[in-house]
């Protein structure tokens, strides 16, 4: 069966075929081999834009769908299409991904099996948000895993960490984590073809079916187990700083921007979508441990010394904010959480691109030894503030939007806790507030005289997610009304699966 739009196989494909064209230069043509990676996360950029642009959100549910039958016997296709929860998504993957090329454009060493190495990268993520079948799901997410791997022990940092810790201790977590939905896909494909007579994978045909409550709550515990292992959540968050601290920056842009996201995602489009009933015995557990992740990891922020230690505990403190909306499982809350992933891709990649520029130009991130930046690095004071000033959700950046509208959604189901969550906010403010304190402003230094501002390529992962943070901030309904859509077509259908019969 095949739905004739192909521009989300454009999309997926073309940083495949990028690689691919990379693979055949010369490995000592380095501008070539940056062009070409260059032109194709650009093309894929602009084709996401027009999809995004083109979509109609007032029709709502999956757009742009094409499917093929791929392995008939098992009820396997190749199905991508996108909605208002995985619009947003696409569209964050393109854009950091655009601007991860360019904040690796001074690599000169082994730049063919970067370049290489960073577009099947992409792709792989790209394909876990644009995937309609399961199987084709789990596909790229293991996709993922052997390029961030390579690109952690090849090209990482040995500051704090050595890259081969990183690099292993990164993989060994996210294979934990496909453990777990690997043992649940088996089981929900077995059943679901008892169920249905024949084989599917599927994810609207699964999501029609009346799953027993029991097996509902087993495999949205996997679920939880996998999704929450790659979302950082807590305890199973550890991995996630190191992995950062490790990673070259375009690798951080992409796992604090996206790849984490990925977990986000899966809870609600399969675990939510497909176990509402499931979900909603195991939502309490997952609202109490979202605290850990808000409050401990904000508080290990204040303790941190090294920049990409501070941005990637605050990103396991942020996604708490993400299992809060989620947990709750309202219009609002999960609007919320949607719009949470999407901002804090822009400000964690933004943060980490301007780290990275600092590091390779002074060879330091501590912050004991960095000071009085802005006047020698204005520009990249105005990125590293932007992205410090979204994290902490000032009004008028895209991520105020995400947390307000999480809060109010998750305040009548998980008063408590989301009262908690809150004061998360106040220990974002210290710990920022006084890092831009230390690193940018303050007395000039003038061992650090000789650093060189943003200048030409360096511009664009600043312009790429600087000015979303500020567009989608100001203009919030640009974004928000095709996640509401989205969202309220996935609530409508657990209702009606829900009044079914199950609770």
């Amino acid at each position: 069966m095949m739905n004739a739009s192909p521009l989300l196989s454009f999309i997926l494909f073309i940083p495949l075929l990028g690689a691919a064209l990379i693979m055949a230069c010369p490995k000592e043509k380095h501008q070539p081999i940056k062009y070409i990676a260059a032109a194709a996360a650009l093309i894929s950029l602009l084709l996401s834009l027009i999809v995004f642009l083109s979509y109609d959100f007032q029709k709502a549910g999956l757009q742009f769908t094409q499917t093929y039958d791929w392995i008939k016997d098992w009820g396997i296709s190749y199905g991508v299409g996108v909605d208002g929860i995985s619009l947003p998504m696409m569209l964050l993957t393109a854009l950091i991904g655009f601007a991860a090329v360019y904040a690796s454009w001074k690599i000169a060493d082994r730049v063919k099996e970067f370049f290489a190495l960073l577009l099947i990268l992409i792709s792989g993520v790209m394909g876990t948000f644009l995937a309609t079948d399961l199987f084709l799901f789990f596909m790229f997410y293991e996709v993922v895993v052997i390029p961030i791997y390579l690109l952690v022990v090849m090209f990482g940092s040995t500051k704090r960490v050595s890259k081969e810790y990183a690099g292993m201790k990164l993989t060994i977590y996210l294979l934990i984590g496909s453990a777990f939905l690997l043992v649940a896909l088996i089981a929900l494909f077995i059943t679901a073809k008892d169920m249905l007579g024949y084989p599917s994978m599927n994810i609207a045909d699964l999501a029609k079916l009346n799953f027993a409550l029991g097996f509902q709550i087993f495999i949205y515990i996997l679920m939880v187990l996998g999704f929450g292992t790659l979302l950082s959540m807590f305890p199973f968050h550890s991995w996630s700083p190191d992995g950062y601290a490790g990673a070259p920056t375009a690798v951080s842009m992409i796992h604090a921007g996206v790849l984490k996201k990925i977990g986000g995602y899966g809870l609600i489009r399969i675990g939510l979508f497909i176990f509402p009933a499931g979900a909603k015995v195991i939502a309490p557990v997952i609202a109490a441990l979202a605290l850990g992740n808000v409050i401990y990891a904000a508080f290990i922020c204040l303790r941190q010394k090294d920049l990409k230690y501070i941005v990637g505990y605050s990103s396991v403190s942020h996604m708490g904010y993400v299992l809060v909306g989620i947990a709750a499982a309202s219009l609002i809350s999960i609007n919320g959480a949607v719009m949470m992933m999407f901002a804090h891709g822009l400000m964690a990649a933004l943060f980490f691109s301007m780290i990275g520029n600092v590091y390779e130009k002074s060879h330091t991130r501590s912050i004991e030894e960095l000071g009085g930046l802005a006047r020698q690095m204005p520009r990249m004071a105005v990125g590293m503030m932007l992205a410090g000033l979204a994290s902490l959700g000032l009004p008028g950046t895209v991520n105020f939007i995400g947390e307000f509208t999480i809060f109010v959604g998750a305040f009548s189901h998980y008063r408590v806790i989301t009262i908690i969550a809150v004061s998360g906010i106040i220990l974002t403010a210290v710990y920022i507030l006084r890092t831009m304190g230390a690193v940018l402003f303050g007395p000039r230094l003038e061992q650090w005289d000789h650093l060189q501002d943003l200048k030409g390529v360096e511009m664009v992962p600043l312009l790429v997610l600087g000015l979303p943070i500020l567009i989608f901030g100001v203009l919030p309904f640009s974004v928000m009304d095709f996640i509401n859509s989205g969202v309220a077509s996935l609530l409508a259908h657990i209702n009606n699966i829900m009044i079914g019969g199950i609770l």
